[in-house]
């Protein structure tokens, strides 16, 4: 009888998505919204509060995903960045500096200055392209209410080629079925992006994640499945009490991932989705009080807790074999 003596290596990968509640600079920018965020304004956004923020952060993405792969995520998408400075300052920060995180970041036209970013491991992902899709909608007035880009970076994961797109969806803040129409428009622009995806390339891997301010049995993102045939691994995951996001003592899942089922084929050398969850360690919980259990964030209105968010992060896990 004979054995084979060599083993196939097969190496797993982590792709998370992570709402950061509002990363601001301690500066002043007079083209946003940003005068909660300085010093000297009612929550004192203070040099020491942006440093704790940027550790927090970053302690918690370097974790995402690691029980799984014992490694660092390879792919980040992140929402309510400022600016290209925080982005630097995080990925410099005490627990992502070692790595050879880069970014692709837009700044977007959204009014309160807050924009989504993509943050990669540059010794397994090579970006080709990226670019940003922007969209508003008409106020009574007829002045324009501008909300945060769509965005594509399209490259190469360890030479195969993945597109990411990231996204920030119209908040619920005047009401779920009030704002629903800008969600649903949201849904509409980035489905016709997936289409001139897959015109262009008709086998395109594409990872679409992002805040939704929907859950995955909400029309939008119903719609998004349905018309685009994308793959939602997240619709098993939220519970009456689970989810990435509490509010009014009920459990949201607006983050999301969703990929096209390519990712289920069994090639060589290939990527292939094993698994999806909400990243929910311990340390990011509310330990007690009315609130246990629920993200621990950095401020509750105007009062600072020194959490790390009002979300969790989301991820999911590939395989891939190189022999």
């Amino acid at each position: 009888m004979k054995f084979n003596i060599f083993k196939t290596k097969t190496l797993q990968h982590t792709f998370a998505f992570y709402n950061i509640e509002n990363l601001f600079d301690i500066y002043k920018d007079d083209l946003t919204r940003d005068r909660d965020f300085i010093p000297t304004s009612e929550k004192r956004w203070t040099i020491k509060r942006y440093n704790n923020k940027l550790r927090k952060i970053g302690y918690a993405i370097s974790n995402i995903g690691k029980k799984e792969t014992k490694a660092h995520p390879a792919i980040i998408g992140l929402a309510e960045i400022e600016n290209e400075a925080v982005l630097k300052d995080l990925i410099n920060s005490k627990h992502l500096k070692e790595y050879a995180y880069q970014f692709v970041h837009y700044n977007s036209k959204d009014e309160r200055g807050i924009d989504v970013a993509f943050v990669y491991d540059s010794e397994k992902f090579k970006v080709t392209n990226s670019e940003v899709f922007t969209f508003s909608f008409k106020n009574e007035d007829g002045s324009s209410d501008y909300t945060r880009d769509i965005l594509l970076v399209s490259g190469l994961f360890l030479g195969e080629s993945i597109h990411f797109l990231i996204n920030h969806w119209p908040s619920r803040r005047t009401g779920g079925y009030e704002t629903e129409h800008k969600r649903l428009t949201a849904s509409t622009n980035l489905q016709a992006i997936i289409s001139t995806l897959k015109d262009n390339i008709p086998d395109a891997r594409i990872v679409v994640m992002g805040d939704f301010n929907d859950n995955p049995n909400d029309k939008s993102i119903e719609l998004l499945m349905e018309n685009q045939g994308l793959f939602n691994p997240m619709e098993t995951l939220i519970s009456i009490d689970r989810g990435t996001t509490s509010h009014h003592s009920e459990w949201n899942l607006f983050d999301q991932i969703l990929f096209t089922p390519n990712f289920f084929e069994s090639k060589p050398k290939s990527l292939r989705y094993v698994k999806a969850d909400i990243y929910d360690a311990d340390f990011l919980k509310q330990l007690d009080g009315k609130y246990k259990g629920t993200p621990y964030r950095t401020y509750v209105g105007k009062n600072y807790k020194g959490g790390y968010s009002d979300h969790f992060p989301v991820y999911m896990i590939l395989k891939k074999k190189l022999t």
